[in-house]
């Protein structure tokens, strides 16, 4: 069992939408290189995998290290951002830079990734429980998609892979179904929130599904998907984040490092079985 303190989206809904609040709470002032690095280190993160990844270097690492470590999971895709700039955590683990990238420029943070590299990947996969392959979707038929902007993107590349829809040149990371340039099955899109869509398997033809969230449904890229995301190349992988100016916390560019070790890649490998791959 993981030593981790959950957060729910409910219990931090007015936390995301005031990004301008002062913080208080159990997060830290890291004050970058200024940070007491003996003080514990509380990271937000969602889940699987990030937090199984964390408890892992909580559990195996990071005492030997030197390190303290909190995880506090949060289960959505915001709260883990307005928790970093507010100062109520000291980093988060849970993103890729696109998303991070549109987050920063629709909220008005500054959020940076911490250098070192990135972790892991989740391929974001294609399921259904009606079809075994993409060209078998009917005519019509319903696909879910993550409605938020890069991983909605994200999914309409993925399904233009697969040969089923075609985008409009130069359609970027924040492509959306207006940008569909052909749709010869007349698929329909339903956009629903990334951790919902598991839960939409039994309305929909079909739905494009976050890695993370696969997971915590018992659904793999690798096996149950009938199309996902190639890991080579790939530029979604997620990596540590804090806000501007404490990248030099003693304490954050530990634990950089420990994320990036041969131990944790050799976790990664063996937990996850291809639906989540290093990517360091």
């Amino acid at each position: 069992m993981r030593n981790a303190t959950k957060i729910t989206a409910a219990v931090l809904a007015a936390g995301a939408l005031t990004l301008g609040l002062t913080a208080c709470g159990s997060g830290s002032d890291s004050g970058s290189s200024k940070a007491d690095a003996n003080a514990t280190l509380t990271v937000a993160a969602t889940p699987t995998p990030q937090g199984e990844i964390l408890a892992y270097v909580k559990d195996h690492l990071a005492k030997k290290a030197g390190l303290k470590l909190e995880v506090k999971e949060f289960t959505d895709y915001v709260t883990p951002n307005t928790a970093v700039q507010q100062g109520q955590v000291d980093a988060n683990y849970f993103q890729h830079k696109p998303y991070l990238d549109d987050f920063n420029e629709k909220n008005g943070t500054d959020i940076v990734p911490v250098p070192g590299g990135t972790v892991h990947l989740e391929p974001l996969g294609v399921y259904s429980r009606s079809v075994k392959k993409l060209d078998d979707l009917k005519k019509g038929a319903t696909v879910a998609l993550p409605n938020d902007t890069t991983n909605e993107a994200r999914a309409l590349k993925l399904l233009e892979a697969g040969g089923v829809i075609k985008l409009k040149a130069g359609a970027g990371y924040d492509a959306t179904p207006k940008d569909i340039a052909s749709n010869p099955k007349n698929l329909q899109f339903k956009e629903l929130e990334a951790a919902q869509l598991p839960r939409s398997l039994g309305d929909v033809d079909a739905a494009v599904i976050n890695g993370n969230y696969a997971l915590e449904a018992k659904l793999s890229p690798a096996r149950n998907a009938i199309a996902a995301e190639p890991a080579k190349g790939n530029p979604y992988a997620n990596f540590l984040a804090v806000k501007k100016g404490n990248e030099n916390d003693p304490r954050i560019k530990k634990l950089a490092q420990l994320l990036t070790s041969p131990e944790v890649k050799k976790f990664i490998e063996d937990k996850y079985d291809g639906a989540v791959v290093p990517a360091f």
